[in-house]
């Protein structure tokens, strides 16, 4: 696949998140994520401080067939250090639902604060 086809697929599985994100998220307006533009260093949802209080994470978005698991972990490990946000690994490959990977303790907290707002998990 060339570079740029590439791009274009990462590019609309990152506007797709977005599009998740913002339905699931309603307190929050469209300026509030924005779509990381191609070419640029750092996370590829650039979220407003008013999205960071609802959403705690720098996003790494991944569309391919394979991936280097430790290889993204480590892309977005050094994009969360720069802003002191846990890293979320958001992947799928070609007509798949997105998964996630993020640090086991992030995912224990995530399950006990469901537990406290008494959600169910699962």
């Amino acid at each position: 696949m060339k570079t740029a086809s590439a791009k274009a697929k990462g590019r609309k599985a990152a506007v797709e998140l977005q599009k998740i994100l913002l339905r699931t998220f309603p307190e929050l307006e469209p300026d509030d994520i924005r779509v990381t533009p191609s070419g640029i260093a750092g996370e590829d949802l650039q979220l407003s401080p008013r999205a960071r209080e609802v959403l705690p994470y720098a996003f790494e978005v991944k569309n391919k067939e394979q991936i280097s698991i430790w290889r993204v972990i480590d892309q977005a490990n050094g994009h969360s250090q720069d802003l002191k946000h846990r890293p979320v690994i958001v992947f799928r490959k070609n007509r798949t639902p997105f998964h996630v990977c993020m640090e086991f303790n992030s995912f224990l907290e995530l399950l006990r604060k469901g537990k406290e707002n008494g959600q169910r998990a699962g």
